[in-house]
């Protein structure tokens, strides 16, 4: 999700293995992709387009594929990169095949349990590499991977999504800000600063585990702690300086300022819909931090995230502002449509949420084979 973790030492060869040749990833990496599809194409559904034909399971599980499946497989991928050790594998594995169950329409025990898994190896990984470096990142990074089990066992305890949510906003929102932390030892935040995370994480932390057994009252904590979050983030991640700059880095720093205005308009949501239950502020909070932040995030860092990864170059583009801008403009469309309660203009924007996503994927390809088939200078004689 953000700037790779520590990474594992070079080989003989003078790569990084990573503890899985490049090859073996792609698999996973193909799933989580059909399953963002597929989950994208479930909430066109759930919004009234008109698309091809689902399960009527797809609908229900629209949040399970796309947090559980898409997110805890590349996130789980991004952990096990970081690592280096095969095992670490295991957590994008079990999260790609409960998206093969949900794909399925299997049973959700059994999808729910094979993202509880996902999430405990997720945790062993982000523990081992917090003993390589401890400090209060790699210790978030573990609270965040600890919310994807415990969604998964909320879902299973209640039987409804719904009480997983809170868990799994803060295992993307948490692992965002962990991620962002790391890099802000090149503008290490005061002492003081730092109590104030640890204190909005507990927050956060707070309002998901109130969400299952009282449900406003987890919204409004966990919508305050976002909006906190939010403003932490603006005030100390180095994107403030890099947004000023030229080319990918300027690009990613832009990004994640435009994330963080979603971040905080979604925890003011989420608070509103608790103060005054809504339909329109329920969906359009959790869009505004689902879709406007988190996807930000993936935005900004994919062209470093897919190299890391795949071991694939993604060289920067101006072009990559258009899906971005496209995301942008179209959330706004469909958060008014949700606070109005105009059913044409929500599905206008939820259209266009999809077209965005559809041509952020175009870019990332046409960069990668823009690249593997730009034309090379012949190697110098000796």
């Amino acid at each position: 999700m953000g700037a790779p973790g520590p990474q594992p030492a070079p080989t003989a060869a003078g790569g990084s293995s990573g503890g899985l040749p490049p090859a073996a990833r792609v698999p996973m990496l193909v799933v989580a992709l059909l399953t963002l599809v597929l989950g994208m194409l479930a909430g066109l559904a759930r919004g009234g387009l008109p698309v091809v034909p689902l399960r009527p399971t797809h609908l229900a599980d629209h949040a399970p594929l796309m947090i559980g499946g898409f997110f805890g497989t590349v996130i789980g991928l991004e952990r096990a990169v970081a690592l280096g050790r095969p095992w670490g594998y295991a957590a994008p594995a079990l999260a790609a095949a409960a998206a093969v169950v949900f794909w399925l329409g299997g049973a959700a025990l059994a999808a729910a349990g094979l993202l509880a898994a996902a999430g405990l190896v997720l945790i062993a990984a982000s523990q081992r590499l917090h003993a390589r470096q401890p400090a209060l990142h790699s210790a978030t990074l573990v609270v965040g991977a600890a919310c994807l089990p415990a969604g998964a066992l909320a879902w299973l305890g209640s039987g409804g999504v719904a009480a997983a949510l809170g868990f799994w906003i803060d295992f993307l929102v948490l692992t965002i800000a962990a991620e962002r932390l790391e890099l802000s030892r090149f503008l290490p935040p005061a002492p003081r600063a730092r109590v104030l995370f640890v204190g909005l994480v507990g927050v956060c932390l707070l309002g998901a585990v109130l969400w299952p057994v009282a449900a406003r009252l987890g919204q409004a904590v966990l919508g305050a702690g976002a909006l906190g979050l939010s403003a932490w983030l603006t005030r100390h991640d180095i994107a403030r300086r890099t947004a000023r700059s030229a080319g990918l880095t300027g690009y990613i720093g832009r990004c994640l300022l435009s994330g963080y205005l979603w971040l905080a308009v979604g925890g003011v949501l989420l608070a509103a819909n608790a103060l005054w239950p809504a339909a329109g502020f329920w969906d359009a909070g959790l869009h505004a931090v689902l879709l406007g932040f988190v996807m930000s995030m993936v935005f900004g860092h994919a062209p470093i995230i897919f190299p890391a990864v795949l071991r694939v170059a993604v060289p920067y583009h101006p072009v990559f502002y258009l899906p971005l801008a496209l995301l942008h403009a179209t959330l706004v469309v469909r958060l008014a449509g949700d606070v109005m309660v105009a059913p044409a203009l929500r599905a206008a924007g939820l259209g266009g949420n999809a077209l965005a996503l559809v041509a952020f994927l175009g870019c990332m390809v046409w960069a990668m084979l823009r690249h593997a088939f730009a034309p090379r200078a012949p190697a110098p004689r000796s």
